[in-house]
């Protein structure tokens, strides 16, 4: 199904360039003497109207998180009947948020109409990954708009964005990992109009004359609810926090321990923000004043990220907020953009590390559990950045406590994440563990120095074993 890389030499640009109706129909003069709201009201329509778009063969790319366009994902199925099974609809996403309430996401009946290409497993992926309905693609996020389009352009963008401004746009302020790529390079197009999005400013306004269907929605937006926070957990964050100092530029990544270390940050001065995603814990930093951008080197006075997942405070705090700005993830998450930050801090989580510091983060064994992400893309660029730090976070064990996260060598079949001369500082509720500059044998004493002390003698022992020492 997936045998299209006839352009896989071309670079992205070339094909966003590619002329096609829409945009020749929004370069002309077709809408002159229509004021926006008239222009916008030619365009609305139902959700009948944009699943009536879709054809067999149609590849579709959605915006996600706070941008899922949830309507028209909750209708797509109804269309099952007239798709050829022969030639069925190929859906790129990521992670699905509100995915069990969707039949396209749950349904194996309907593989055979509904092929999901992925960037990113969740819970829902890894449910019907079983009955062939959904396909993983390892790459880093900043490569999600390019490496797609090589693979096989999306003919069909559908996003999620604020209502219409006095200008004439809208926003799909909470997502950017891949969708103003897809955007320029559509032939149909369909906005989701939902009042609870935030506008923004940055790389995410989209003109509504560009869209062949508007509908409507105010289904809410997903509130990301992170893990209860334990006393292990408050252990973990308290280390990290101390790892950063006022003037620190930051980058925060998914998992409770993350949000909880940006808790642990109130009491900072003048942070900037460059990250992929913006997350509860940021918009309290924001609101207090403990970010001011005041240092960074690149969009000084801006707090930078590429998408926004958290809670409705979040989304209502950061609506027309005039110093957070949204860009493209493969400018966030590009590890030379990254790197160019001075004292870069990169706080992410693990599933597991070797002994060495190898870092396991988005599969347990051969079974893929998330995504690669931005785990590289900012674990090198904060690596590369003049006083820059990157960060792994996890408490020390799993399953619990009767599995150790620090193990001699990584479980067969598990996928490296980020190189271990890449990895910087492990975290732990036992402490940090420093691994830049060590040798093998320095990083394995640091690192059973935050192991659980149940398995440091058995940690010791493999080392041993595999001459660590």
């Amino acid at each position: 199904m997936y045998e299209h890389y006839e352009n896989y030499d071309r670079y992205i640009p070339d094909v966003m360039l590619k002329k096609h109706r829409k945009h020749e129909e929004y370069l002309s003069d077709k809408y002159k003497g229509m004021t926006h709201q008239e222009i916008y009201q030619s365009k609305l329509g139902t959700v009948e109207d944009a699943i009536g778009l879709i054809d067999s063969g149609d590849c579709i790319v959605w915006s996600i998180h706070a941008s899922e366009p949830r309507l028209f994902l909750r209708n797509l199925h109804r269309i099952a009947d007239r798709i050829d099974p022969k030639n069925p609809v190929e859906l790129w996403s990521c992670v699905a948020r509100w995915g069990p309430e969707y039949p396209v996401h749950t349904d194996p009946s309907l593989k055979d109409k509904f092929h999901h290409q992925t960037f990113f497993y969740d819970p829902n992926f890894r449910k019907i990954h079983p009955s062939g309905m959904s396909s993983y693609f390892p790459i880093h996020l900043h490569n999600y708009g390019q490496e797609l389009h090589r693979c096989k352009r999306p003919n069909v963008a559908v996003v999620c964005v604020s209502p219409m401004d006095e200008h004439g746009y809208c926003c799909v302020s909470c997502d950017l990992q891949w969708e103003m790529e897809s955007f320029y390079s559509a032939d149909k197009i369909i906005y989701e109009v939902n009042p609870h999005i935030p506008h923004l400013p940055g790389d995410c306004a989209l003109p509504v004359a560009m869209a062949d269907v508007i509908i409507e929605s105010d289904l809410s937006l997903y509130e990301l609810q992170d893990p209860p926070i334990g006393e292990a957990e408050k252990a973990v964050a308290g280390y990290a926090a101390e790892m950063v100092h006022d003037g620190d530029c930051i980058q925060l990544g998914f998992g409770g321990i993350p949000n909880a270390i940006g808790f642990e940050l109130m009491n900072r001065h003048d942070l900037g923000i460059h990250t992929e995603q913006i997350g509860a814990s940021m918009a309290r930093m924001i609101q207090q004043g403990v970010v001011t951008n005041r240092y960074k080197n690149l969009d000084k006075g801006w707090s930078v990220g590429a998408f926004i997942i958290a809670d409705n405070f979040t989304y209502e705090y950061l609506n027309n907020h005039p110093r957070v700005m949204m860009r493209r993830g493969r400018y966030t998450n590009d590890p030379m953009i990254i790197a160019q930050q001075d004292n870069m801090v990169s706080i992410n989580a693990a599933l597991q590390i070797d002994l060495t510091g190898q870092v396991a983060a988005e599969a347990l064994g051969y079974i893929q559990w998330s995504g690669t992400g931005g785990a590289t893309d900012f674990a090198y660029g904060a690596y590369h950045s003049r006083g820059g730090r990157a960060m792994l976070c996890q408490i020390s064990t799993a399953k619990k406590g009767t599995v150790s996260r620090i193990a001699p060598i990584l479980d067969p079949g598990s996928i490296v994440s980020v190189s271990r001369n890449l990895t910087d500082m492990v975290i732990t509720e036992y402490g940090v563990a420093k691994l830049r500059a060590r040798t093998v044998k320095q990083r394995v004493e640091n690192l059973i120095a935050v192991a659980h002390p149940d398995f440091r003698a058995e940690l010791r022992k493999e080392a041993n074993k595999y001459m660590y020492f």
